[in-house]
């Protein structure tokens, strides 16, 4: 009897234990990815990035977070001119520009990132970017005439 009230004890107190590290890891395993960028967050530098443009856009993105657009701009103008083919920084630029209200401005960045990035969804399907998207066409549909190109 005392030797299963011994072992019940145990059992317990290592289920227990068993649950803590579920749920620990659990928890954890919320944190170990990152979130993307929202909408209106400039994105990091690519991997591809080299050693002298992924700095400027970090700083460009440090300084948008504090709100500092005009300085953020001139840090992603500036990894543009080292690295003309990183969308990231045509898009951040663009982002940095809508900040400020410079919308005809930054319409040629986003359309830039969109190019050299087509497969990017955050580029694609942000909302300032859409924005810039040109409206469909509106095509009136044809006329079809039953009684046209026949004769009665």
């Amino acid at each position: 009897m005392i030797q299963s009230l011994n072992t019940d004890k145990w059992n317990i107190r290592h289920f227990q234990r068993w649950i803590r590290c579920v749920l620990l890891l659990v928890i954890m395993s919320g944190c170990v990815g990152t979130s993307p960028p929202s909408a209106d967050e400039p994105l990091p530098p690519p991997e591809h990035a080299n050693n002298l443009a992924a700095p400027l856009i970090m700083e460009g993105n440090r300084l948008f977070m504090q709100k500092m657009f005009r300085d953020a701009e001139m840090k992603y103008q500036e990894a543009i001119e080292i690295q003309s083919s990183l969308g990231e920084a045509h898009y951040n630029l663009g982002l940095a520009l809508t900040k400020r209200k410079l919308y005809s401005d930054a319409r040629p960045h986003f359309e830039k990132a969109a190019e050299l990035e087509p497969f990017n969804p955050i580029i694609r399907n942000a909302p300032p970017f859409r924005r810039y998207e040109p409206p469909a066409p509106n095509i009136p549909e044809p006329i079809h005439d039953s009684h046209m190109g026949h004769q009665h």
